[in-house]
């Protein structure tokens, strides 16, 4: 999961923003998407280690609402400093489509990557006395198949593994085998991509300055965050909806160095890690901010004023 508030400053999308964020050095731009990353999947990961470990959420959405909250403090803490970006298939996208600098990209990216890992060595060191747990009940030996159980908190599965770490029995694999049987590789990338297309139409939709519909710029890491909450209470159980390279690669590339080694990376699914996790997410990025950059993007700067104004006066009805 992620997003990206605008390609300047997320919270004033302004031209004069946009001038101030030039302003801002290389250095604290990286320095704010690795935070940034950081809180994300430490409270988005945190909610899930909690789920899978202890139990302690009763359902999808309750996960879905930390990974929205997530979000929002991202954006509202680091987004003056780097545009809270925060996965690199907005900034890919934001790139292809507002403008974003290429020579940016790739810096982002890494401090996403950083940020993500250091987030899942921190929840490893909180938890790790509870994944060996779950893994003695369940019957695992870490690193082996059936660990996706426990490695689910870091990586994502397609489907999610969720079904059989729940409840009391031991893992079996031909349960295991019969719940992947039920998501192909084509139709987790389809997944990814539908919600990646979706998530990036909104955040160009609502950090877009001539939208007169959108939502006061302040509020848009809010409405973002309630779309991502949205797409995780039903994409979650295909994909564990992850819509952000970063958020999966780089708590896979931990758990793989952590002991989980081959079941991590690349997983017993193949290069699906790749096509599913990576591939697909900003495939469906490119394509839902351009969707929404083509079809609309040009109306707002063409409308007249008193169309604008009509607009207006019937949304607000």
């Amino acid at each position: 999961m992620g997003i990206a508030i605008a390609s300047g400053d997320p919270i004033e999308s302004t031209k004069g923003a946009r001038a101030r964020q030039r302003d801002v050095s290389l250095a604290t731009k990286w320095l704010g998407e690795l935070i940034g990353t950081y809180l994300l999947v430490l409270f988005g990961c945190g909610a899930v280690h909690a789920a899978v470990l202890m139990g302690a959420q009763s359902g999808i959405w309750q996960i879905a609402v930390v990974w929205g909250v997530a979000i929002m403090l991202a954006c509202y803490s680091v987004g003056a400093a780097s545009g809270a970006h925060i996965n690199p298939a907005i900034t890919v996208a934001f790139a292809v489509w507002r403008k974003f600098s290429w020579r940016l990209v790739i810096p982002y990216l890494s401090a996403q990557l950083v940020g993500a890992f250091l987030a899942a060595a921190s929840l490893f060191t909180l938890f790790n006395p509870y994944l060996a747990a779950k893994e003695q009940a369940k019957g695992v030996v870490r690193g082996q198949p059936g660990s996706e159980i426990t490695a689910m908190c870091y990586g994502e599965y397609f489907p999610g593994p969720a079904p059989i770490a729940d409840g009391p029995a031991l893992y079996s694999q031909a349960d295991h085998a019969r719940l992947n049987a039920m998501v192909s590789e084509s139709a987790g990338f389809l997944a990814e991509a539908l919600g990646t297309l979706i998530l990036a139409f909104v955040v160009f939709a609502v950090t877009d300055e001539r939208n007169r519909s959108a939502p006061p710029q302040g509020l848009a890491p809010d409405f973002i965050g309630l779309t991502v909450a949205g797409l995780i209470s039903f994409i979650a159980p295909l994909t564990q909806a992850c819509f952000n390279p970063a958020r999966d690669f780089g708590p896979r590339l931990f758990a793989f160095l952590a002991g989980w080694g081959a079941v991590a990376l690349p997983g017993q699914r193949g290069t699906g890690f790749f096509t599913v996790y990576i591939l697909a997410p900003v495939v469906g990025a490119i394509v839902g901010a351009g969707l929404y950059a083509r079809l609309f993007g040009h109306i707002h700067a063409s409308m007249p004023d008193s169309d604008l104004n009509s607009l207006e006066e019937i949304s607000s009805r």
